[in-house]
């Protein structure tokens, strides 16, 4: 008896914790990588990576570091 108990208090806590993992927000980048080719030494260049919100919730990026 005891061990039903603890595996359905085990089986209850994954499905809450599922549960809140689902409906997260989560964030989608289409293209992670970019190859620019040749460069010049001193030159400029960028490239616009586009990030997109696929979760249920608001997305918020509190901190960005550059590699």
């Amino acid at each position: 008896m005891k061990r039903a108990v603890i595996v359905l208090t085990i089986f209850a806590a994954l499905l809450l914790i599922s549960g809140t993992v689902l409906g997260a927000p989560r964030m989608e980048i289409p293209v992670n990588e970019f190859d620019f080719g040749y460069a010049p030494q001193n030159s400029h260049i960028s490239y616009t990576f586009w990030i997109h919100s696929v979760g249920d919730d608001s997305l918020k990026i509190l901190k960005v570091v550059p590699g």
